[in-house]
């Protein structure tokens, strides 16, 4: 076997993931290693793959930062109307994925998503950097431009616009917020025998944890 072979097929075995060993709580156990995967070697311990579809069903995944998390759900940001925009509007259902290949670690996550508040989507516009909030005029996302010269003349002109005053959200730039239904940690194993633990939610609004197979 080629040494490329080898690397390719390198063996986990960091650790392992038991059902007595996890919070009950699927927003807690994520909590936990969410802040292990922050004070870990990543250069973004918050990116993830967002996988929508249209309403036909086509899928589409693309590499998102997470901004927030809590019990009521998972909130990225995003131009309302780029292809992923356009995507949740036919079809709110969506999937995220982290993986954290330090860490040998993997989280999925389902569920139906909604848009934030337009205060609370306000509230983080403010705070991004002001390079990010020209950048979110300038750019008409997913749409096709003849050459690179079209955006940054685009930059330059909503610097001019904007020059000594704040920079407003523009309204197609809202916040998302999933609200999960199925929520799966995987911790790596050797022999690919991997520990996968879903938590599902049940009608009564509990959280069922179910062993599945690697």
């Amino acid at each position: 076997m080629s040494n490329s072979e080898d690397t390719l097929n390198k063996q986990f075995g960091l650790s392992e993931l038991k059902e007595e060993d996890v919070s009950s709580n699927p927003f807690e156990q994520f909590r936990h290693w969410y802040e292990e995967a922050l004070r870990g070697d990543f250069i973004h311990p918050n990116a993830f793959t967002l996988a929508t579809s249209t309403s036909e069903g086509k899928p589409s995944a693309r590499q998102l930062l997470l901004k927030d998390f809590d019990e009521e759900g998972f909130v990225f940001y995003s131009n309302s109307e780029s292809k992923k925009g356009n995507d949740l509007a036919a079809n709110p259902f969506a999937a995220l994925c982290f993986w954290w290949d330090n860490l040998e670690r993997q989280v999925r996550i389902e569920g139906k998503v909604e848009i934030v508040s337009q205060d609370e989507a306000d509230e983080y516009f403010s705070s991004r950097p002001i390079g990010s909030q020209i950048g979110a005029w300038a750019s008409n996302q997913s749409s096709v431009i003849p050459n690179r010269e079209v955006l940054d003349m685009r930059v330059e002109e909503f610097e001019r616009k904007f020059e000594g005053s704040a920079v407003p959200r523009p309204h197609y730039w809202n916040g998302y917020r999933l609200v999960p239904d199925a929520i799966e940690f995987w911790q790596g194993r050797d022999n690919r025998l991997h520990d996968r633990l879903r938590y599902k939610l049940q009608t009564d609004g509990r959280w069922l944890i179910e062993r599945l197979a690697p």
